[in-house]
């Protein structure tokens, strides 16, 4: 057995060094949710007659709808529009979100972290 118990060199100096590494990581993703969170996406469609933002959290903020849209004997096509822009307004945050993760994770796969 190695010196401090572990086998294969896994030592003290190693572990604090680990443990430091685990901590900045930690730190480095609270600010990077933090900065996430205060981030809005916005996506158009229809040519702008639907913009909708959403944040960082996935959380849609706002949708604005062009009144020459809205047409009574045609709600179907606003509704389809309207799912459009915030799911490809969900679809830029979570992209947003992986891309600044993978970034931070040096691409580990780490199950569970976000």
């Amino acid at each position: 057995m190695a010196k401090g118990g572990f086998p294969g060199g896994f030592g003290g100096g190693n572990m604090n060094n680990l443990m430091k590494q685990a901590q900045k990581l930690q730190r480095d993703m609270e600010q990077m949710q933090k900065d996430l969170e205060t981030k809005e996406f916005e996506v158009s469609v229809g040519g702008g007659a639907v913009i909708v933002k959403a944040n960082g959290k996935k959380e849609v903020v706002s949708i604005n709808i062009k009144p020459e849209v809205v047409d009574a004997d045609d709600v179907e096509m606003l509704e389809d529009l309207i799912l459009s822009a915030v799911n490809e307004a969900l679809r830029k945050a979570e992209e947003e979100s992986a891309n600044k993760m993978g970034k931070l994770t040096g691409g580990m796969n780490i199950p569970g972290l976000f």
